[in-house]
């Protein structure tokens, strides 16, 4: 029964605004993470230990718990569902970055080193154009997965289709459920395809 689909195209937009948002969040925040989280870029021990635990940490907790606690906290809507897909990934993109990071080439840092760059110039030159393909990389793979979990946020109160998918259901209007089930399976698809075009463009 698509007879109320125009009324989903606002939430299905929501979603992917959530997805969008939280992938930006994470990044913004894995980012220096993985930087103080990798034995070579680490400005000493306590530093590292404390970035590798805070991403074990965020990692450990799926994100619809998060979703359940942030919903709580700042109440419905998008916001909860941002923060905890973007918390989330903190977890999985800053280990991704810290891995990579680690397995850089020597010789570009060294001859950067060798200029008399300081600390935050080896890094921005000499380590940064090494890791960004994998990076972006990641990050595209982490917007598709995010668009997926942010449909199991809007369950929880997140807002989104997933918020109309489980109104239906509690209804028990399952003509209904089967075509907004058709219409995030449509989504996804265009998601992971506009996914495996930027990755190509990136590689």
């Amino acid at each position: 029964n698509f007879s109320a689909g125009l009324t989903w195209l606002m939430p299905l937009l929501d979603t992917l605004a959530m997805s969008v948002a939280g992938t930006a969040l994470a990044l913004m925040l894995a980012l220096p993470l993985g930087f103080m989280g990798a034995r070579n870029t680490a400005p000493n021990t306590v530093v590292y230990q404390i970035a590798r635990t805070t991403l074990s940490v965020l990692r450990s907790i799926p994100e619809l718990i998060m979703g359940i606690i942030f919903v709580a906290a700042v109440g419905f809507g998008a916001l909860p569902g941002v923060l905890a897909l973007g918390l989330h990934s903190v977890g999985m993109v800053g280990k991704f970055i810290s891995e990579s990071i680690e397995h850089v080439a020597d010789e570009p840092i060294e001859a950067v080193r060798a200029a008399g760059a300081t600390p935050m110039q080896v890094i921005v030159h000499g380590v940064l154009p090494q890791v960004l393909p994998q990076i972006a990389d990641v990050t595209i793979y982490r917007w598709e997965y995010n668009f997926r979990a942010s449909t199991v946020m809007g369950m929880v109160g997140a807002g989104g289709i997933g918020f109309e998918l489980m109104g239906s259901l509690r209804l028990m209007q399952y003509r209904e459920v089967s075509a907004l089930l058709l219409v995030i399976l449509a989504t996804v698809t265009v998601v992971d395809a506009i996914g495996i075009h930027l990755r190509k463009r990136f590689k």
